[in-house]
């Protein structure tokens, strides 16, 4: 069997992971095996944060319907039932948005959810 060199498959290889790499600290921009191992570390921490990025801008939401309700005499919690309760189907992104750029509308809906809790 014939002898196989892998100048230029090892030289490309090594490039794209250097690539990868620029602006890490130290060696672990410079030296190949270092920034192999922090490119790996930095692809399973990009994997988990985007599916953490979902929560935290959920938890974000609910602090902002939290904050707009206890201006209204009501808590996150009897909003939210009372929404339910009055067949009223919106999501937390947009009664976040509500509450903080239209709160004549996010009035209306207090109104809305104290009655049907009410009742």
């Amino acid at each position: 069997m014939p002898r196989v060199k892998t100048g230029i498959v090892r030289r490309r290889r090594h490039k794209k992971v250097l690539k990868a790499a620029r602006g890490f600290y130290s060696g672990r921009s410079k030296h190949f095996r270092k920034a192999k191992e922090q490119l790996e570390r930095s692809m399973v921490y990009a994997y988990r944060d985007r599916r953490q990025k979902k929560r935290d801008i959920r938890k974000l939401w609910i602090v902002r319907i939290n904050a707009a309700c206890r201006l209204n005499d009501i808590n996150y919690s009897r909003f939210m039932n009372g929404l339910k309760l009055a067949n009223i189907e919106l999501d937390r992104k947009i009664l976040a948005d509500m509450a903080m750029n239209d709160t004549a509308a996010f009035v209306s809906l207090v109104v809305a959810s104290k009655a049907a809790i009410a009742k």
